[in-house]
């Protein structure tokens, strides 16, 4: 039996447009009413991860950052944290400034950034069709760096960092990675999602990476949560669909991959289910209820 599962946002839970099913629902309330642990773990900010933890009836913990924290729900309080010192989140923003790539500084309430592209266009997009109090909250600011530099009582989760150019990126990374105790994630595909202009769709496609500090991950932070709760490895579900799901698809009891995931993905996960179109996770979840 299974006593906690663990589930990843984008690409896995939300569908194309950024919305939970009511599939997707009704299935996390089944497990909950077994007594199972539903734990989001996304990328997100803090607070954006919070409003679709209350969109499913979560009531106790979210990991966000990639696992830089873990939030206590009911406490309403950070109960593990793994934070980008703003030093070296400095030094991140001049290398971006430097090459003129497009990057975003996530922290526990917002998302940083200096205009509406790739990720930050999907988030505006997404709110479009939310309540004020559920949106994610997007900061616009000219100067990153000073605004950084100024930021007062407002950790650092991580940095996204993408572009449209495969080049440009890898010349990038290779810069990114020379600074000491951070992790850059090694992505090699593209990011794909979809937003609506009008009555069209409009596919968004970037490569992108994420910057979190050294030894920042999902699994790492689950596998806090779990010695905190007394639950055994094994008794871990854990669903995803790219590479920072790596670690928690491969260490958990059993590894769900979505079936919209990259193949190496797909090929270290115990099972594949639907995609995120087509209640994947439901599908997940039936089996570890089964």
């Amino acid at each position: 039996m299974y006593k906690l599962i663990a589930i990843d946002l984008d690409g896995t839970l939300l569908n194309s447009y950024g919305q939970i099913s009511e599939k997707n629902k009704k299935t996390i309330e089944k497990a909950q009413k077994q007594n199972i642990e539903i734990v989001l773990s996304s990328g997100r900010s803090t607070n954006s991860v919070k409003n679709l933890a209350n969109e499913i009836g979560g009531n106790h913990f979210v990991i966000c950052g990639n696992g830089s924290l873990i939030y206590d729900l009911q406490k309403e309080e950070i109960i593990y944290d793994k934070f980008i010192e703003k030093k070296k989140a400095l030094q991140i923003i001049e290398i971006c400034e430097k090459n003129s790539i497009y990057y975003n500084v996530y922290t526990e309430n917002m998302v940083i950034a200096k205009n509406l592209s790739n990720n930050v266009l999907f988030y505006h997009q997404e709110n479009a069709n939310k309540p004020e109090n559920k949106k994610t909250k997007i900061n616009l600011v000219d100067d990153i760096y000073s605004y950084v530099k100024d930021l007062k009582n407002e950790n650092i989760l991580k940095f996204t960092i993408s572009d449209t150019s495969n080049i440009i990126f890898n010349s990038i990374i290779k810069k990114l990675r020379e600074i000491k105790n951070i992790d850059v994630l090694d992505v090699a595909h593209m990011s794909r999602k979809l937003i609506k202009s009008g009555t069209e769709e409009v596919l968004l496609e970037y490569f992108y990476t994420e910057i979190t500090s050294k030894n920042v991950d999902k699994w790492n932070a689950i596998n806090w949560l779990i010695k905190e709760l007394d639950i055994k490895q094994e008794e871990v579900m854990a669903i995803g669909d790219n590479i920072n799901d790596k670690l928690m698809i491969e260490n958990a009891g059993i590894g769900i991959a979505m079936g919209n995931s990259a193949p190496y993905i797909k090929n270290m996960a115990d099972r594949v289910v639907e995609d995120n179109n087509n209640d994947g996770v439901a599908t997940a979840i039936e089996f570890a209820l089964s």
